[in-house]
């Protein structure tokens, strides 16, 4: 039998979006823990990984985006042996700026950003997807990402920035043997590709697929590049 191939989704925006691109593909959408009214929101990123690890099978193919990706290689750096192969889109090993790593956002930013979602919850998302889809070269990019997203309970979007301060996962790269593929938009202004590039280095068995005149959201609105680039295992 086949090992299953499992994609997490990012923050914020749920599984309808990778959803509508995976299609047909193969890969099925796992959303990622709290983000369905009444199932736990865990408190920390390795609490959110270990409830990802539990739902998972004894063997996968694994991928994520963005938050997902994050957490898609905690878990390969945790279990190595349940992972066969790992896909990262638009993914970084640290969202954020700490020692040695500067390819990350400042935390006032997202000290800031916590505070107006806590203020105004899912209102805000419209202008966070018009930020990190700047540069994209579709004009649509935005309008199809919106108009698949799934609700995300408010709980789920607090805890998941919380995550997203904690994880810093440069630590022990080198050590992960499994394939893994880098998609990434060029253009992508929230995870720039020099993370993608950096994390490329220092993976064994990585390949970078840099996607141009892409962003943050290199699926949308036409996913046909994107799945071109998706490993088949």
């Amino acid at each position: 039998m086949n090992a299953a191939q499992l994609f997490l989704p990012g923050w914020g925006f749920g599984p309808g979006p990778l959803t509508a691109a995976l299609t047909g593909s193969g890969w099925q959408v796992l959303d990622l823990p709290g983000n369905s009214d009444g199932d736990p929101v865990p408190a920390t990123f390795l609490a959110a990984r270990d409830a990802l690890l539990a739902r998972l099978p004894a063997c996968s193919h694994l991928g994520g985006w963005s938050l997902g990706g994050m957490l898609a290689l905690a878990c390969a750096q945790a279990a190595p042996e349940r992972i066969l192969s790992l896909t990262l889109v638009g993914s970084s090993p640290s969202f954020l700026n700490r020692e040695g790593w500067e390819l990350g956002r400042p935390p006032t930013e997202l000290q800031a950003f916590q505070a107006r979602i806590r203020r105004q919850g899912a209102a805000l998302l419209p202008r966070f997807a018009q930020g990190f889809c700047q540069g994209d070269a579709s004009p649509q990019a935005v309008e199809a990402l919106l108009a698949q997203a799934t609700p995300v309970p408010q709980a789920a979007l607090e805890a998941g920035l919380a995550w997203l301060a904690e994880a810093d996962l440069r630590a022990g790269l080198a050590s992960l043997t499994c394939p893994v593929t880098l998609i990434h938009g060029e253009n992508d202004p929230l995870m720039p590709a020099a993370a993608a590039r950096w994390l490329a280095e220092q993976l064994p068995r990585a390949e970078l697929r840099l996607l141009p005149g892409k962003a943050h959201a290199p699926f949308s609105p036409d996913p046909t590049p994107f799945c071109s680039g998706l490993p088949r295992p």
